[in-house]
């Protein structure tokens, strides 16, 4: 090559295209796996038998520990709400990677709803079975407006009706805790 004369090397562009796709790809690859890990509360929704009744364990064990942090109310709610926030992209990403749009298998939204439920009521044997009880009982039978939410698209919908059967659930147990004098 002559003296003074540069020659330039341009990369084709589907090359670093490609390298682009790959990397978006492998990104999408793992934003599926963990939306997937954290939508099924790392594999329990995988249970063969009623997978969201096993799944609001984890929601249990989720409050037991806010309670021993002692955390105000406000701090509480604000995970809560959060939390909550969290759950839709997570389900909706859950939600597609499984092919269906709210698969027994999420259970996310199940866990989050147990900060609601126990809100405003300390957590005991009695009161951890109850609440456990109220907040699966409104989530199967899913009254107005639960039913409702349930519709809403792709993971506000699977995070709803679930948020709106832990208020039920919430109204139910400060209730029982009253009747039943478990103060």
């Amino acid at each position: 090559m002559p003296v003074g004369i540069r020659r330039e090397y341009n990369a084709p562009a589907e090359t670093f295209t490609g390298a682009q796709n790959t990397l978006g790809h492998l990104r999408e690859r793992i934003w599926e796996r963990i939306a997937l890990l954290l939508g099924t509360g790392l594999g329990v929704g995988y249970f063969p038998l009623a997978p969201g009744t096993v799944g609001s364990l984890w929601g249990v064990a989720l409050v037991w520990g806010l309670q021993q942090l002692a955390w105000p109310l406000f701090a509480v709610l604000s995970f809560a709400v959060v939390f909550f926030l969290c759950g839709i992209p997570i389900c909706t990403r859950a939600a597609k990677s499984l092919g269906r749009e709210d698969p027994g298998e999420i259970v996310f939204d199940e866990i989050a709803a147990f900060p609601i439920v126990f809100l405003l009521v300390p957590m005991s044997l009695a009161t951890g079975i109850l609440g456990f009880l109220w907040f699966r009982l409104f989530d199967i039978v899913k009254p107005w407006p639960a039913n409702r939410f349930e519709r809403l698209s792709r993971g506000l919908g699977v995070m709803a009706d679930d948020l709106i059967a832990g208020i039920y659930a919430a109204a139910m147990l400060m209730l029982s805790v009253k009747v039943l004098s478990l103060e």
